[in-house]
């Protein structure tokens, strides 16, 4: 048998009213459809739910004994149907999975999670780094939220522009090449390229080809840390973020120039599954990551 849920609302009503008039009132419907109502209420139920004793109604025993599991019943449908979307930060408990390359992990999450600490003790942050290879973690939930460069391509995913940051070149202190370089100096240097898939070869070889230049790149590895653990002890040079790499550049004792290409300033996004979207916990996530590239890009 096929039940109407609508009838658990009405019951509540009755119950907690105590007559059939009362219960019209309450849900802003007339005393004959909630009579009919209680009608169906017998028929399912095989009890009388209220009985008249003179002038009033009395619930039944069985009626007595369900009261307060209708009412808890009804209480959390409405919960679940009408959701509450205030965020109290002071009791949020929850876990957020943010997987980003070992640059941001270093500048953003340092800040995020001092942000996070203040405004909500509660939360708690796993920090994953990438994988070589694409996953399906963000669309299955393993991962709330991904930091880095480019914009996803299919329409189940969200993403915002957090903010750019330029590109420099990453060089050891007392390099041939501190006092700047061109386009001609920068390719006759060795290299080392950051690539999470291994790849031997970047956008800005593209440049240097169109300008009649090859550059030898001697090692592609996984992270930015890795690639200038190998700067300080060459000649080698490692293209780079400004801002968000700033921390790992600072920890090795590294310095910077300018890139001589003239490229554009790299995008930096955060991407997340259209499941959050209506998340408030989600939203305030986002926000506090805005706020905290905000913060170092300053």
């Amino acid at each position: 048998m096929q039940l109407d849920l609508n009838l658990l609302t009405v019951l509540d009503a009755l119950l907690e009213e105590g007559s059939v008039m009362g219960a019209a009132e309450r849900l802003h419907l007339s005393s004959p459809a909630v009579s009919r109502t209680l009608g169906r209420l017998r028929a399912v139920t095989g009890d009388d739910i209220l009985v008249r004793t003179g002038h009033t109604m009395v619930p039944t025993p069985y009626a007595v004994a369900i009261r307060e599991d209708v009412h808890r019943l009804v209480r959390r449908a409405r919960e679940v149907l009408l959701p509450v979307r205030e965020l109290n930060l002071g009791e949020l408990d929850r876990v957020f999975t943010i997987q980003c390359h070992d640059a941001p992990a270093a500048s953003v999450v340092p800040v995020l999670a001092d942000r996070i600490r203040e405004q909500a003790p509660g939360v708690r942050l796993r920090v994953l780094a990438e994988h070589s290879a694409d996953t399906d973690d963000l669309r299955h939930g393993r991962v709330d939220l991904e930091i880095g460069g480019g914009r996803p391509h299919l329409p189940e995913f969200r993403s915002a522009v957090l903010g750019h940051d330029t590109l420099v070149v990453a060089m050891r202190r007392g390099h041939p090449a501190a006092g700047g370089l061109d386009l001609r100096e920068f390719a006759a240097h060795p290299h080392v390229l950051v690539s999470r898939r291994g790849r031997l070869t970047a956008p800005i070889d593209e440049v240097l080809a169109a300008d009649g230049l090859r550059r030898r790149v001697i090692a592609s590895v996984a992270t930015l840390a890795t690639a200038l653990q190998l700067v300080v002890r060459s000649d080698a040079l490692v293209s780079c973020t400004a801002v968000l790499s700033r921390p790992l550049i600072d920890a090795f004792g590294l310095i910077t120039r300018p890139l001589p290409t003239g490229s554009p300033a790299a995008e930096i996004c955060c991407t997340w599954h259209q499941r959050y979207d209506s998340d408030p916990a989600h939203t305030w996530l986002r926000d506090q990551v805005q706020a905290a590239f905000e913060e170092i890009t300053a």
